[in-house]
């Protein structure tokens, strides 16, 4: 048994110190697979972000075109509109927001996904990934220390 005492760390203090690592961004999430649209909230969340899922791309831009987000988490592959065509259409009407976008896919390997990627030369995020990996990513893009 430790000589030292127990310190619990006061909730507001600890929201306190969250909400300045984040600095309060926001972040839309695009992911039509459930289990991991939730990982990617409660990761981002508990780093202090207001985190917001669309579930394709075209929800997604439904909702870009009403509020901005610091950043996008793009799934590549969703139904209705995919993350491919969301980004190009981003490119033409809200080229500022289609330069925060950070991409997630589990198919980097084909030839179609792997030539988009180089040509937006954005970020991004193979699947499956892991919450550090997701922190890193978000945090290098946002320009937050690591």
């Amino acid at each position: 048994m430790s000589n030292y005492p127990l310190t619990v760390p006061d909730p507001k203090e600890e929201a306190t110190m969250v909400q300045a690592n984040s600095n309060g961004k926001t972040i839309l999430v695009v992911e039509d697979e459930p289990v991991i649209a939730q990982v990617c909230s409660r990761t981002l969340s508990t780093e202090g972000f207001q985190v917001e899922i669309a579930v394709n791309g075209k929800i997604a831009l439904d909702i870009l075109d009403k509020k901005e987000y610091d950043l996008c988490l793009v799934d590549i592959r969703t139904p209705s509109m995919n993350g491919m065509e969301l980004y190009e259409h981003l490119e033409k009407e809200h080229p500022a927001m289609a330069k925060r976008i950070v991409f997630s896919t589990g198919d980097v390997l084909s030839g179609n996904t792997k030539e988009f990627l180089e040509k937006t030369n954005r970020p991004y995020l193979p699947k499956p990934f892991t919450p550090d990996e997701l922190r890193a990513i978000v945090k290098t893009a946002l320009g937050i220390k690591v």
